[in-house]
């Protein structure tokens, strides 16, 4: 059974009839079970929770704190290049888009690699926009080569790859792979993705799991909030989720929660998506994941990002840009724009004061 089988089933699920039909008594009886299943999770997601956040969120923190004690994993995002072929009305590097294109060369990685290893992170992941011409496979091994003497993890977040290339990027030190699904509604995701390879619902859909049969350590997946209803995105989000940790337990499944930027195109939101809802993703996920890593990024201002710290949160990106060859050249187009635009040392001294450990490395690949 695939993964996009396992969302049909739920896909002419009557949400709203699900959630009128939610009692106190189911909401408080689902946040005290020790295992849950997916229609607890979409309780745990409705309107009517919203009024129980405190008591799950008590919950998240100590299934946490059990589960992965209290540290926090950074990492930092390197852009190869931004070149792209698809036109994803949501995205600044959408191809139609006029930006300055670049591709940085071995030499300019090297100097990034530099950089970024100076402030003690050991954990990378990079990025490119999806141009397979311009960033083809051996280009990314290239850089990969040029990254190992630098850093002790490196994750990817590029075009879906075939089985066979993400086994070849794996053999050559590539031990995690991001690949956000963006819309996991395929009407409204065949309207934002107007042309390009990316428009191939499925492919993209089942690439976390190529990547698994790859033998990769880490996948994360996640939608990008805003591009529709944060709830039902939220829920395709975890039954993918608990796909692939079910399916390869011995792979550590991830989710991330991106919210929309400002960018280069200028497209707006579709619908809002509130740091209340927000958190009630954060506190639902956790409680029906407990294992699961969750990742929160440089898209959210410092502020918030400091009280979601202890709500289940076990990843966040610091010291981060979103352009290319941008830790060296200050004036490079940005993909979007960040909101937290604190350093390494000063988000793992924040870390610090809340009573956390921040963690530079975890993980080698001897």
């Amino acid at each position: 059974m695939s993964v996009q089988s396992v969302i049909e089933q739920y896909r002419n699920f009557n949400i709203d009839t699900f959630f009128e039909s939610i009692t106190d008594r189911q909401i408080a009886g689902v946040i005290a079970k020790d295992e849950m299943n997916l229609l607890d999770y979409l309780t745990l997601l409705s309107p009517k929770a919203e009024a129980y956040l405190e008591e799950m969120a008590c919950k998240a923190h100590w299934l946490t704190t059990k589960r992965f004690g209290r540290t926090i994993l950074l990492y930092t995002p390197l852009y190869l290049a931004n070149y792209c072929v698809n036109q994803c009305v949501y995205c600044g590097f959408h191809a139609g888009n006029r930006i300055t294109r670049k591709k940085l060369t071995l030499e300019e990685v090297a100097d990034e690699a530099q950089v970024i290893a100076q402030t003690g992170l050991k954990h990378l992941i990079i990025l490119t926009g999806e141009s397979r011409r311009h960033s083809p496979v051996s280009y990314i091994k290239d850089c990969v080569n040029v990254l190992r003497s630098f850093f002790t993890s490196i994750s990817i977040e590029i075009y879906p790859l075939e089985q066979e290339e993400y086994a070849d990027l794996v053999a050559c030190g590539v031990d995690g792979v991001t690949v956000y699904q963006e819309v996991y509604d395929q009407t409204i995701y065949e309207q934002l993705h107007l042309a390009g390879p990316k428009r191939n619902y499925s492919y993209r859909l089942d690439a976390p799991e190529r990547a698994c049969l790859a033998g990769v350590r880490t996948v994360n997946v996640g939608a990008l909030l805003g591009l529709h209803d944060w709830r039902r995105e939220a829920f395709m989000t975890g039954i993918h989720a608990n796909y692939l940790q079910q399916k390869f337990p011995e792979v550590e499944v991830s989710m991330s929660p991106p919210r929309m930027r400002p960018h280069a195109g200028g497209y707006l939101p579709n619908v809002e998506v509130s740091d209340k809802n927000l958190v009630q993703y954060l506190l639902a996920y956790r409680l029906y994941m407990p294992c699961s890593g969750i990742t929160l990024s440089t898209r959210e201002p410092a502020k918030l990002r400091d009280h979601l710290l202890k709500l289940g949160v076990t990843k966040m990106s610091a010291g981060s840009c979103t352009a290319v060859g941008g830790h060296i050249e200050q004036n490079a187009t940005s993909q979007f724009e960040i909101s937290d635009d604190r350093n390494v040392a000063e988000v793992a001294a924040m870390l610090s004061r809340a009573g956390y450990q921040p963690v530079y490395k975890d993980w080698q690949l001897w």
